[in-house]
């Protein structure tokens, strides 16, 4: 195929990084093992989240050890980098790469590569509101959702703890900013897990916790469909679940969540899902842009009008042949991450055989989204599923789409397991803070919260 040995490098660990490579090293097996070929993927973390689980790990369904997969194990012959990539030239063929031992020397490496895959996804986006910075808690990694399982616990433990009705009263409302997929799960099933929770302390009960949704449009779950969206509303009001739709948070300052319709919520946790927005290392590269600074892709995954640079998920605008209206984007979510990391690999196979590009195209199915234990929504191809069925759907899909049955069976044995028995209901914030009881003991300072989140 190639006489000289051809880089790829694939930036990001993600679902297009890891889906990529893993694609590259099944197709290119013969010439890895020749040497002809060499496949490195840049990561910030030796592993790839799952996210749709993310929300069941924060409610204890499943542990957050099998809500992510081992780049190692997986990608076995490619060679994994952890570290940050900072900028590209693409022009030079070069990415500076900053990883935790080029930190501690006080220098970046430089990566050569001959074919770029730039698949970084998104980050939380973010408003300069007074307070977020200092108190809101996001959604988007397995330590936040581990984190925000412990911050919930601990609260109930202030709660139950205290004699003051103001921090009483801070500690059990739950505001939660963002009516799409992440904050309608993660909010479902943290209440479900609250709720439950509840039974086992003296003093508070679960009519005590005030759990509000701000969304600052007129509907949530836009991917369900209008009709689903106005049922999960509907739920979520049965359940003494504020839903304030057409709502901003303005401040969260001095643990005082202040929106715009004028209401004011003393609250010790505000949860920040609203929206994502393409990653910052875009913005250091030569490569062309969008307005919104995702890559400009065409529809064969190539970077538009460049050679040797390819790009994929929620980092690139995607043009969508299957809509109706030219100009259409495909959306930035799991579904066409997944399968256009499939059409990637093998485009890329085919540069570098000389054969022609496919095109990426994919009509979207449908969403699904659990509300809770037993409780969910859907709409795939055109069905519309609700309560238990949906919660059910809701598992079948993802189970399938977990990578490596490693992860699978684990998984379904964890959902088994959790069927037969009592949940778990203990908080483990000191695991955020672990050197804290030494240092006290060593002699150091004590820490202003040496045992949680709080």
């Amino acid at each position: 195929m190639v006489k000289e040995r051809t880089r790829i490098l694939v930036v990001g660990g993600g679902y297009v990084g890891m889906y990529t490579a893993l694609r590259l090293q099944r197709k290119l097996k013969a010439e890895l093992r020749r040497g002809e070929i060499e496949i490195t993927v840049v990561t910030p973390d030796p592993y790839m989240t799952y996210q749709p689980f993310l929300p069941e790990a924060a409610a204890g369904s499943i542990s957050p050890r099998h809500v992510v997969v081992p780049l190692r194990r997986v990608l076995d012959h490619c060679r994994v980098v952890i570290g940050e990539a900072t900028s590209i030239d693409h022009a030079a063929r070069t990415v500076t790469v900053t990883t935790l031992a080029s930190a501690d020397a006080g220098r970046a490496e430089l990566l050569g590569y001959d074919e770029l895959v730039l698949a970084p996804g998104s980050v939380a986006r973010t408003l300069p509101l007074p307070g977020l910075a200092e108190y809101g808690i996001g959604f988007k990694t397995v330590e936040e959702a581990i984190g925000l399982r412990n911050h919930v616990i601990e609260q109930m433990d202030i709660a139950s703890s205290t004699r003051d009705p103001a921090i009483r009263d801070a500690a059990l409302t739950f505001v939660f900013v963002g009516g799409g997929y992440a904050g309608v799960e993660a909010l479902g099933e943290l209440e479900d897990m609250a709720r439950y929770a509840a039974r086992y302390y003296h003093n508070v009960r679960a009519e005590d916790m005030k759990w509000i949704l701000v969304e600052a449009s007129d509907r949530i779950l836009p991917e369900v469909g209008a009709e689903m969206g106005r049922y999960t509303v509907t739920q979520l009001r049965r359940r003494n679940i504020q839903v304030l739709l057409g709502t901003r948070l303005e401040s969260c300052a001095d643990r005082v969540a202040v929106l715009s319709d004028g209401q004011r919520f003393p609250t010790r946790t505000v949860v920040w899902t609203a929206g994502v927005k393409p990653h910052p290392l875009l913005a250091a590269t030569d490569l062309p842009l969008t307005d919104r600074g995702r890559l400009r892709c065409t529809a064969q995954l190539t970077v538009e009008g460049v050679e040797h640079a390819w790009g994929a998920g929620d980092a690139a605008a995607v043009p969508d042949v299957t809509a109706a209206e030219p100009g259409t984007l495909t959306a930035p979510n799991a579904q066409h991450a997944v399968r256009q990391a499939r059409v990637l690999g093998d485009n890329l196979v085919h540069a570098l055989r000389g054969e022609p590009l496919e095109t990426y195209a994919h009509a979207y199915t449908g969403s699904v989204a659990s509300l809770g234990l037993h409780k969910g929504v859907a709409q795939v191809y055109g069905r519309r599923l609700k309560g238990y069925p949906a919660w059910f759907m809701h598992r079948v899909y993802h189970l399938s789409r977990v990578p490596t049955v490693n992860r699978k069976a684990r998984v379904l044995a964890e959902w088994i397991l959790s069927g037969l028995f009592k949940r778990e209901i203990v908080s483990l914030g000191s695991l955020e803070h672990p050197r804290a009881e030494f240092e006290l003991a060593a002699g150091g300072k004590h820490p202003h919260d040496p045992k949680g989140s709080s």
